[in-house]
């Protein structure tokens, strides 16, 4: 059976990545390589509300991707909970609500994760990353 991910995966594995600085670890944390940001935990906003209360959602991660077409595959997979708004249309991110952390599997969300530092991470970094890992 695969492992489920948790939020706690989504800190570790961004806090693992080489040359990250958080900022606000102590709520909405937001991790960065060279000063963009690649995850963070949104405050409450009026885009993003459950649709049948209305109410805000507190637990809305925003993860960078790529692409465009990494977001569409994202948001197009039935498996994963990634959903948009349409504050975040032509955005190069993906939203996860904390609370569905669970559907994903822990390895899809570590890859989505790296995958994130290396959209924002300057091509140098991503090389020297992608370079160490292929060593070990």
């Amino acid at each position: 059976m695969n492992t489920r991910a948790t939020v706690d995966d989504i800190h570790a594995t961004a806090r693992a990545m080489p040359h990250v600085t958080v900022f606000r670890p102590e709520s909405n944390p937001v991790y960065q390589v060279g000063g963009k940001s690649f995850v963070f935990f949104r405050t409450p906003r009026p885009n993003a509300v459950d649709p049948d209360t209305g109410e805000r959602w507190e637990d809305v991660i925003v993860i960078w991707v790529a692409s465009e077409g990494d977001k569409l595959a994202l948001l197009q997979d039935d498996r994963l909970p990634f959903f948009t708004t349409p504050h975040f249309d032509g955005h190069p991110s993906v939203l996860v609500r904390a609370s569905r952390a669970g559907e994903i599997d822990r390895d899809e969300l570590v890859e989505i994760v790296e995958e994130a530092w290396l959209a924002q991470a300057s091509a140098r970094r991503g090389r020297v990353w992608l370079e160490e890992r292929q060593v070990r």
